[in-house]
C-alpha cells in the first residue's frame, strides 16, 4: 500500500499543479497521511480512514481561508448597482433581431427583454439582471421621451 499512497499523492499533486484551483491539494495531504499510516503498518481500513479524515479536515479548515485568493482575476465593477433602476430604451429592444439598448445611470447598456417581448424606443424599463454585458429588462410603462 505504500506504493499506492505515493502514486496517489503524486497524481493529486500533479492535478493540483495543472489546475491551480485548490481542487485536489486536500487529497494530496490525505494521501500523505495514509502513506504514514501504511509505513507504520496500519490496517487498510485505518489508512482509508486517515485519507478521508485528513482530506476532509484540510478542506474544512483551509478552503474558506483560501477561496478569496482564488478569485484574483475578478474586478469589482459595481455594475449590479443598476439592478432595480428604471432605464430608458435608447434602441428598440428585439431579442430575435439581437438589438436593444438602454440608458441606465448615465451609461448605455445593450439590453434584452426578460420575457422576449419587443420594447419600443423611449419606453421606461426596470433592470432585472445582468447576463454577460447585457442588461435584462422588463417594461414599466410606455412614455414619449425625446432621446
Amino acid at each position: 500500500m505504500i506504493a499506492f499512497w505515493i502514486v496517489a499523492a503524486v497524481v493529486f499533486l500533479i492535478v493540483e499543479a495543472v489546475t491551480a484551483a485548490m481542487s485536489s491539494i486536500w487529497f494530496t495531504v490525505g494521501a500523505l497521511a495514509a502513506l504514514a499510516g501504511a509505513a507504520l503498518d496500519a490496517p487498510l481500513w485505518a489508512q482509508i480512514l486517515l485519507f478521508v479524515a485528513v482530506s476532509g479536515v484540510c478542506f474544512a479548515l483551509l478552503y474558506p481561508r483560501l477561496k478569496n485568493s482564488l478569485r484574483r482575476d475578478r474586478q469589482a465593477t459595481n455594475a449590479d448597482m443598476v439592478l432595480g433602476q428604471e432605464c430608458v430604451v435608447t434602441q428598440r429592444i428585439d431579442n430575435l433581431a439581437g438589438t436593444g439598448a438602454v440608458s441606465a445611470d448615465g451609461k448605455t447598456w445593450t439590453a434584452r427583454s426578460a420575457d422576449g417581448e419587443t420594447i419600443e424606443l423611449g419606453a421606461v424599463v426596470t433592470a432585472q439582471s445582468i447576463q454577460g454585458v447585457k442588461l435584462i429588462v422588463t417594461p414599466v410603462r410606455e412614455t414619449a421621451h425625446n432621446i
